[in-house]
């Protein structure tokens, strides 16, 4: 103790020196915008960075529970894909007709691929940051989506980087609709369980299952239609008692998000102005 008590006796000028420093530098970038804005432009880049290296890490040690749900995944859609594809060839009487109907679907969508850098479950509000940008042709509102179903929307960008709103966010609020049923309701989650949701205003006249499986709509111009979405676990009347509420068990594993993936709609910014420009006319002028 004595000899630390020395050392910081012969070496007061150096840390006062320092803390003099830390305080100059916080008033600086605290009552300066200028500075403050270069500040903060340099600590997001330093903290995607780090980002980066953590998730690089995380993502090597799950490789292999990653691989193996992909892989039921992929085994589950060639299945699905064998039967439509033989429902269809048989009902069309042409052999090419689902390849030639998937290539109409698929034309007007361009995904890009990224990488889950920051990802958050114990808030009512999480926040997903990924590291792809407009730089890299992601814009806001486009959907997000993984190789087990669906994951968010895209809220703000960067140019190297985005924050997505998933489906574990209060706010979020995804149109789905259940498969083989034909009936819709929205998505929402209440900060309960990161792999459960509710979906809220399914009509007390639907006809459905435990187990069935929901998916998007298509209604809300940002996921395409029959995307995963996970499946009826339990039934509960509305607050009003006007509608159903379905608690859902989410496709997609949040806790171990890694790889995703954005769905550029190329006709989804033409359906959105005219719904502004519907909405414009609307108004009182």
């Amino acid at each position: 103790m004595r000899n630390l008590l020395d050392f910081l006796a012969r070496h007061n000028h150096w840390f006062l020196f320092v803390l003099l420093e830390v305080v100059s530098f916080v008033l600086l970038f605290k009552y300066n915008s200028y500075q403050g804005s270069v500040w903060f432009s340099s600590a997001n880049a330093v903290a995607g960075k780090v980002y980066d290296a953590s998730s690089a890490v995380d993502q090597y040690f799950s490789l292999v529970d990653v691989n193996r749900k992909l892989t039921e995944r992929n085994v589950y859609l060639e299945r699905e894909l064998a039967r439509l594809t033989d429902t269809a060839t048989v009902a069309a009487k042409d052999s090419t007709y689902m390849q030639r109907m998937q290539a109409g679907v698929l034309r007007k969508y361009k995904s890009v691929p990224a990488r889950v850098v920051s990802n958050s479950l114990d808030k009512l509000n999480n926040f997903i940051t990924i590291d792809k940008g407009t730089a890299d042709g992601v814009g806001k509102d486009m959907g997000v989506a993984c190789g087990l179903g669906v994951v968010g929307i895209v809220y703000l960008t960067a140019e190297h980087y985005s924050v997505v709103i998933p489906v574990l966010n209060s706010k979020s609020n995804i149109s789905c609709s259940i498969r083989g049923r034909g009936y819709f309701g929205y998505l929402h989650w209440y900060g309960d369980r990161p792999d459960e949701a509710y979906l809220d205003d399914v009509p007390r006249h639907a006809r459905f299952r435990i187990g069935d499986i929901v998916v998007t709509s298509g209604y809300s111009s940002v996921f395409p239609p029959g995307m995963l979405v996970g499946k009826i676990m339990r039934v509960y009347n509305s607050a009003n008692g006007m509608s159903y509420r379905l608690r859902v068990k989410l496709s997609t594993d949040f806790g171990n998000l890694r790889d995703v993936c954005v769905i550029n709609d190329s006709e989804m910014m033409e359906q959105m102005k005219l719904l502004e420009a519907a909405n414009d006319s609307l108004r009182p002028k």
